[in-house]
């Protein structure tokens, strides 16, 4: 791996962190915890509905 890309990830890895601290400081961090618990129980609800609506039938029908 190139220096290059080294520092091109290192930027990458510290910008991710310094907008995970900005998101989690003050108000916003409350919204924040909010807004992402809010869509991971949309995730499991989303998940939840699709695995009900396979249905494995163990008989074949030919037509």
């Amino acid at each position: 791996m190139t220096t290059t890309k080294k520092v091109i990830i290192g930027l990458g890895v510290a910008g991710g962190a310094l907008l995970a601290a900005w998101l989690l400081t003050g108000d916003r961090g409350q919204k924040t915890k909010e807004f992402v618990s809010k869509k991971a129980d949309d995730l499991k609800q989303a998940i939840n509905k699709k695995s009900k609506q396979t249905v494995d039938e163990s008989e074949v029908h030919y037509v």
